[in-house]
């Protein structure tokens, strides 16, 4: 027969209850709990194969074609400056921000989209995937003179 005992320290116990804490707080941040500090909604997600990628933008109200019409490897620059900065602005308003990707390669997925509201030239939804997460993403036009836009439907919330 084992007999164990152990005796109670007040300072201890408190000490490991504050570490169990930030270690909750530090799990709940990394995992993208929900908005970011100024106020904006983190659209990340999983997407390790087509049907996850259809399936976010489906959620995010867009019909598309199933079928990307492009995949390609592409490397993140290290240093933003011009478009790319303010590529970078659509995604930080959005909840990703590409600068901590700088000098990777990720793939990029163009998915053609059927139900942009009011605008009749082709539409395109591009994501941007980095070891099966969404790291970034916009909805664009192809015409000469179109937009490029986050991954929110229009008038949405």
């Amino acid at each position: 027969m084992f007999i164990f005992t152990a005796k109670f320290n007040r300072k201890r116990a408190v000490t490991v209850a504050l570490a169990l804490a930030v270690v909750i707080c530090a799990i709940i941040l990394i995992a993208g709990g929900g908005t970011g500090p100024d106020g904006t909604v983190s659209l990340s997600g999983i997407a390790r194969n087509n049907g996850q990628r259809v399936q976010y933008l489906q959620s995010l109200g867009w019909e598309i074609d199933e079928n990307a019409i492009d995949e390609q490897e592409i490397v993140i620059p290290r240093a933003f400056v011009g478009i790319y900065e303010e590529y970078n602005a659509i995604q930080l308003a959005q909840g990703f921000d590409l600068s901590q990707f700088g000098g990777v390669a990720a793939t990029r997925y163009t998915y053609r989209v059927l139900n942009y509201p009011n605008y009749e030239s082709e539409v395109v939804a591009d994501i941007i995937i980095f070891r099966g997460e969404i790291i970034a993403g916009n909805i664009q036009s192809i015409a000469f003179d179109g937009f490029m836009s986050g991954l929110r439907f229009p008038g949405g919330d």
